[in-house]
């Protein structure tokens, strides 16, 4: 089963090149099947990796990142694959 893991987070406006570096910089104990990163407007970034594993499996996730550098919270989903049309 593929497991997808998203990961959003919103950083104070004007720093969101910042936060999407360090978002890229990030390292995980395991490397997943796949990774990618993405930005939008109001200074919002989002990662999503892709894991060969079970949805329940405890798979690593991006840490928070310094509280001065987003507005909120970081935003979680785990999403199972149910295939391609």
């Amino acid at each position: 089963m593929t497991v997808a893991l998203m990961w959003e987070a919103r950083a104070v406006p004007g720093r969101g090149e910042e936060l999407l570096a360090w978002a890229r910089k990030q390292e995980l104990p395991e490397r997943p099947l796949r990774r990618e990163a993405f930005r939008a407007p109001q200074d919002r970034v989002l990662v999503i990796t892709w894991w060969d594993a079970p949805y329940e499996a405890g798979l690593p996730e991006l840490p928070e990142p310094a509280a001065e550098l987003v507005t909120r919270a970081v935003h979680r989903w785990r999403f199972e694959s149910v295939g391609s049309d």
